[in-house]
């Protein structure tokens, strides 16, 4: 594999609720990220397909791996998984969701 593109299934007391769903930490710099939110799963990307074309910061290259994502959602495939909590908007529907991103050091 080129690198992390996985889908979690988050565990709740109740579908909806806004709960903590992932944490990244870094020891060196003691930075840290919460992610906290309604919806039932989060996705993990890695910058699986950055090439080092992109520069950032002080001329860096960006390649692959060389950052991350999390990404609050519903299941993938869901519309074709009858099984899978329905993603299915009605006109006169509203939708919400809400996803907290937290920055604190340690």
């Amino acid at each position: 594999g080129r690198g992390y593109d996985h889908n979690y299934v988050l565990n709740r007391k109740k579908p909806g609720e806004l709960a903590l769903a992932a944490i990244a930490y870094d020891p060196v710099s003691g930075r840290k990220m919460e992610v906290s939110t309604t919806e039932p799963a989060i996705q993990f990307y890695t910058a699986n397909y950055l090439d080092g074309t992109l520069r950032g910061k002080e001329n860096s290259m960006y390649g692959p791996r060389s950052g991350f994502c999390l990404e609050t959602q519903h299941f993938p495939d869901t519309p074709n998984q009858p099984n899978f909590p329905s993603v299915r908007l009605d006109p006169g529907q509203v939708y919400t969701s809400t996803t907290i991103y937290r920055f604190l050091t340690e």
